[in-house]
């Protein structure tokens, strides 16, 4: 079963798009793209979509670029979770929206920031649990790291809220842009790692999964050759979707994976 569309993110980049007096030129420009998962249409994944029970929410809050990059992981945590809102920073002003969100009772919003950077008084969170029966909606900036420190310096309104500091040695598996920083994980890895906190281990695999998926498909894309069909988080989602493993012929892979972007910012 795969997520209704569009979603959260899908709406956003619709929203930029129609906004913008010129085109998004990302890498990769030119190539013909699955509008639903923005991989080349050989190594589309929008069959692999999960869709995944979770009692608790995600709130993206994305720097304006993100929802228009084919490398943004953010969107593969609304293709799956039902309850992922998303909504664009800005330092000026604040989506009367997303302000309506976080005072909903139904939530108990925590920021997910390294508690180093929690303001005087912020309180600071180590685990997720009960709330006075309210869900925990684990709010992310979506963004490189050195603009998330800045949308986190810069939204006092976010104060209120308790940080929600992850004591994790996971290392990113990232491999769509450069981090200066192993330990810098990227927005789905944050992800996963907040459902594993909240108790939520097979929903957090399943996301990992589809992550994985995305990622070889991702490589795939740049590469011009076909998508790994043997990959076992690929075979893990066939067995839950109740589909075939089976792919598509295409051009295989060298041996060795192209090398990894130069330029491209800290995530």
């Amino acid at each position: 079963m795969s997520a209704k569309f569009p979603h959260a993110v899908e709406r956003l980049r619709a929203e930029l798009k129609s906004a913008s007096t010129r085109p998004f030129k990302a890498r990769g420009a030119k190539l013909r793209r699955c509008p639903g998962c923005l991989q080349a249409a050989h190594a589309c994944v929008c069959a692999w979509r999960p869709l995944l029970d979770s009692k608790v929410g995600f709130c993206l809050i994305m720097h304006a670029m993100e929802p228009l990059k084919p490398t943004n992981t953010g969107r593969l945590i609304a293709d799956c979770i039902t309850d992922t809102h998303a909504f664009v920073w800005s330092r000026t002003s604040v989506d009367p929206a997303l302000l309506e969100l976080l005072a909903d009772p139904q939530w108990q919003p925590y920021v997910v920031f390294p508690a180093e950077y929690a303001h005087n008084g912020q309180p600071v969170a180590t685990g997720i649990g009960p709330r006075e029966g309210k869900r925990p909606l684990l709010i992310i900036l979506d963004a490189t790291w050195t603009q998330a420190r800045k949308m986190f310096r810069k939204s006092p309104w976010l104060d209120e809220f308790p940080v929600l500091s992850l004591q994790t040695e996971q290392l990113s598996r990232y491999r769509l842009r450069r981090s200066t920083r192993e330990e810098h994980l990227c927005t789905v890895e944050v992800a996963t790692a907040c459902l594993g906190l909240a108790g939520e281990d097979a929903t957090a695999n399943l996301l990992n999964d589809y992550f994985d998926v995305f990622t070889d498909a991702y490589l795939a894309s740049r590469g011009n050759w076909g998508v790994t069909a043997s990959l076992p988080s690929r075979l893990r989602l066939a067995d839950y979707l109740g589909v075939s493993a089976e792919v598509s012929d295409g051009p295989q892979a060298p041996a060795a994976r192209a090398p990894e972007p130069v330029d491209a910012p800290d995530k």
